[in-house]
C-alpha cells in the first residue's frame, strides 16, 4: 500500500529552534509551507513513549489534532553503546529545562569515565524517527541512523550533542560541519546518501510522501 502524499501547509511539531531550522531546510525544495508548533502556540505533549517512534507519534498526533493540519514530528537521540544505549530517548531530558546541552555532554563524559570507558570504546549512534500524522488519524513513520564515536566537544555549529559526535569516516564532528554537510541531500544523484540521521529518515519520507521538488 502506497504512503499518503503530503502537500500544502504542515506543522513541524517542535519547539526546538535547531530542529525547526533543519526541518525547514529539508522541506523547502518541496514547496511545503512549514509552520512550527511554537509559532501556533501549541502546547508540548508529555512524551510517554518507550521508543523514538512512539514519542514522535505522540507529538505529531497532538499537533495534527490541535491545528487541523498534517503534522511532522521528529524524535531523536544519542545512543552510547558503553552506556547501554543511554541517554537514548531521554537525550533531551538529560539537558534539562531550559536545555543545557553543555551540561548534558559533560554528563555523558562523566558517565563514561565512571565506567572506565576509554576513547577507543566510545561508540555511539544518533537515531531519528520521523512521523507524519494527519487530523483524520492516518500516520506514516520513517527512521534513520548514523554511526560514529564520541570525542571531546569540538565546534559550535548544529545543536544538542553535535559537538561530541564524530561520524564514521569523517574527521570533523557534527558541531564543526555546516548544515549542508551535515544533512544536505544531493537530489541530482540517482542514489542520494545524506549523512545525518534526520536527513536519512527525511530522504525516505520524501520518496514516499512528498510532491516533486520545485525548481
Amino acid at each position: 500500500m502506497s504512503a499518503r502524499r503530503l502537500s500544502g501547509r504542515a506543522v513541524i511539531a517542535t519547539h526546538n529552534a535547531g530542529k525547526l531550522a533543519e526541518m525547514r531546510e529539508l522541506l523547502a525544495p518541496f514547496g511545503i509551507e512549514a509552520v512550527s508548533a511554537g509559532e501556533l502556540d501549541l502546547s508540548e505533549p508529555d512524551e510517554t513513549g518507550t521508543t523514538y517512534a512512539e514519542n514522535a507519534a505522540i507529538k505529531a498526533r497532538a499537533a495534527a489534532r490541535a491545528s487541523g493540519l498534517p503534522a511532522l514530528a521528529d524524535d531523536s537521540g544519542l545512543a552510547v553503546e558503553a552506556l547501554d544505549g543511554a541517554p537514548g530517548i531521554f537525550s533531551a531530558r538529560w539537558a534539562g529545562k531550559p536545555a543545557d546541552f553543555a551540561a548534558a555532554m559533560a554528563r555523558v563524559a562523566r558517565e563514561l569515565e565512571l565506567r572506565g570507558i576509554g576513547e577507543d570504546r566510545r561508540r555511539a549512534h544518533f537515531v531519528s524517527a520521523l512521523v507524519v500524522a494527519w487530523p483524520d488519524g492516518h500516520e506514516e513513520l520513517f527512521e534513520g541512523r548514523v554511526f560514529g564515536r564520541l570525542v571531546p566537544p569540538r565546534g559550535e555549529r548544529g545543536f544538542g550533542y553535535d559537538p561530541i559526535f564524530l561520524p564514521e569516516g569523517f574527521e570533523r564532528t557534527f558541531g564543526e560541519m555546516s548544515s549542508e554537510e551535515k544533512h544536505g541531500i544531493d537530489w541530482r544523484s540517482a542514489r542520494p546518501s545524506p549523512l545525518s540521521h534526520r536527513a536519512r529518515a527525511f530522504l525516505d519520507l520524501a520518496h514516499a510522501c512528498l510532491p516533486p521538488r520545485e525548481g
